[in-house]
Parts: C-alpha cells; sequence; structure tokens
C-alpha cells in the first residue's frame, strides 16, 4: 500500500453563535449564515471523518486506523492510545459570544464520562477590531466566591478578559474557565473529547425559545480556581518549526514557510498540518499534494521524509 498525506470531508456544525467567516475566509462549503464549527479531523462517536481523497476515499478514520495502526499513527502513538485517534482538529467561527465553559481533566472525564478530558489550544486566524477571550479568573477565586458570582449573576467581574488579533495563542488547560468571543475566528487543537460543562449562556435563546442546558453542579469539581496564564509567545523563524506548545498530549509548531522546508519525520506519530494562510505544497516520492488557506491534512507517519514548499502559515502538530 502506497501512503500519502490525507485530507477528509469537513463535518460543519451550525451554531446559535455561528457565522459565515467559515465560508468567506477558509473557503468550506457552507449553505447556512449560523455554521460554528468545521470540524477538520474527528473520531469522536458518530462523527467520524470520512477521507475525501486519493485511494482511500470514502473510508472513514478508525476504519483505516485499525487497518493501518503503526502506518497511520505511529508505533509511539499506537502504543499509548491503541486504536483510538486521540486529538480533534477544529475552526471556529464565533459571530456571536460563546458560552463561559470548563471541560473535565482526564481522571474526572473518565469517571463521569468513560473518555478524555479536554486540554486545548486556539490560534486567532482572525479577528475584529473589539474581539476579545475569556481565559481563566482574573484574581485567584474560592469556590463559595464563583458559587455566589454564579446565584447573583456577577460571574463576569470574576473572569480575566483578553483582546486579540491575528496570530494569538492561547493555552488551555483542562479547568480553565473561557469562552470564545464575538468576531473571532480561531483554529482548535484538543484531545478527542465533546465533553463541555456550559457555566453561562447569557440567557440566550434558540428559534424555540429555549435556554441551552447548563452544568453548573458538573463544572465545581471541574474548575481550576486559580489565576493562570493562558496567553503563549512564540518565536517565528521563517521556514522553521517554531515550538508553540509541548504538552503530554501533543506537541504544535509554527511554521513560517517562504520558499522550502525539508521535514525529517523522527516522532513515530502521525503530523497534521493546519494552513492557516497562504498556500503550501507537499513534496512526497515526487508527488505533489497542493493546500491553501483552511486546508487541514495528515500526513501518516510511515511517511519520515518530504518537502513543504509554498507562502504560507502553517500549524505543524503531532505526539511525542
Amino acid at each position: 500500500m502506497n501512503f500519502y498525506p490525507l485530507q477528509f470531508k469537513p463535518i460543519l456544525k451550525n451554531r446559535i453563535w455561528g457565522g459565515t467567516k467559515l465560508k468567506t475566509i477558509l473557503n468550506k462549503p457552507i449553505d447556512s449564515n449560523s455554521v460554528g464549527e468545521s470540524w477538520e479531523i474527528s473520531s469522536v462517536e458518530n462523527e467520524v471523518s470520512i477521507v475525501l481523497n486519493g485511494a482511500f476515499s470514502g473510508i472513514n478514520l478508525n476504519d483505516l486506523i485499525l487497518q493501518y495502526p503503526n502506518e497511520i499513527l505511529g508505533v509511539a502513538v499506537h502504543q499509548k492510545f491503541g486504536f483510538q485517534f486521540p486529538l480533534l482538529f477544529k475552526y471556529l467561527d464565533a459571530k456571536l459570544d460563546l458560552s463561559i465553559q470548563v471541560h473535565p481533566n482526564d481522571q474526572l472525564a473518565q469517571k463521569r464520562h468513560a473518555t478524555f478530558g479536554k486540554t486545548e489550544m486556539w490560534y486567532v486566524l482572525q479577528a475584529d477590531s473589539d474581539a476579545e477571550l475569556i481565559v481563566g479568573f482574573a484574581n485567584d477565586c474560592s469556590e463559595q466566591q464563583y458559587i455566589d458570582a454564579v446565584n447573583n449573576k456577577s460571574l463576569m467581574s470574576l473572569l480575566a478578559t483578553q483582546k486579540v488579533q491575528q496570530g494569538d495563542v492561547f493555552f488551555l488547560n483542562t479547568g480553565t474557565v473561557h469562552a470564545i468571543g464575538a468576531g473571532t475566528l480561531i483554529a482548535e487543537i484538543q484531545q478527542t473529547s465533546d465533553i463541555t460543562y456550559r457555566i453561562f449562556d447569557f440567557d440566550r435563546v434558540d428559534e424555540n425559545g429555549n435556554k441551552r442546558e447548563l452544568h453548573t453542579d458538573l463544572a465545581l469539581e471541574a474548575i481550576n480556581y486559580n489565576k493562570i496564564e493562558t496567553k503563549i509567545n512564540y518565536s517565528k523563524k521563517i521556514n522553521f518549526s517554531n515550538l508553540i506548545i509541548d504538552c503530554p498530549y501533543f506537541t504544535t509548531n509554527l511554521i513560517p514557510l517562504q520558499s522550502e522546508l525539508q521535514v525529517l519525520n523522527t516522532y513515530k506519530s502521525f503530523i497534521v498540518y493546519m494552513c492557516v494562510d497562504g498556500y503550501v505544497n507537499l513534496n512526497v516520492d515526487d508527488q505533489l499534494y497542493s493546500y491553501n488557506k483552511g486546508d487541514t491534512f495528515l500526513v501518516p507517519a510511515i511517511i519520515t521524509n518530504f518537502t513543504l514548499t509554498g507562502c504560507a502559515t502553517i500549524l505543524e502538530i503531532y505526539i511525542l
């Protein structure tokens, strides 16, 4: 079998807070004015990505891994995660504010939901002039202070907000109370999990006049009540993999590509690339694969030597 870089059919999600930037900026095939998410690569139950290109076209990611675990995931990743693809890749368009929420850690998620926790990172692709994020508490907080603020609807007074612009990166460890603010387009990399505890939703109602469910009690044990630093500073050396995040769940680099970069994969892991600006070509064994802004592609672990060329800003993600 000749393995090659894989693209997947985007799984598009209508959201109460979604807009049209996934189409106008990232060229996603949306036909609605309220698409909030494009799941680029997913193995979440009932939301498994389907290969879009090449000999594996039409096969879902889970079936592909069952057949070729070491070739796709890599030996080290397969040993650690079995046949589970361990990460979820998304683009999110927040036309309106998302709910304020928190994600449980692995231990709590396993106990309650028999699944992974949800450590994640955000890369800001585009932000309107007044866009901001909610990223944790402004000061250390107690559980009782938090409960009182929820009950008297003053939670916002406890939270830290951060104005954002293109290129900003935030790392959200499990337990971090957070929300993406209106006017923000984000690339999100996270553990494979869809467990979210919604804390506050600005009293919004859907088209039927119903408020979305809150998970106030579930969130209490999940929250980290300490003030933490979430914004990440990183270098931007041209034609180089600049480290942004190195955590137990994933490593993310930024590649500002202006000509050529030779890649040697020694990680015993797959590599995923998210093209967040420009265009990039991947050359492997004299085969050329071309990608544009908004494209996400997975290089199977068995492909260990290839070349990236073009003019692009790329996120590079793998597991150590």
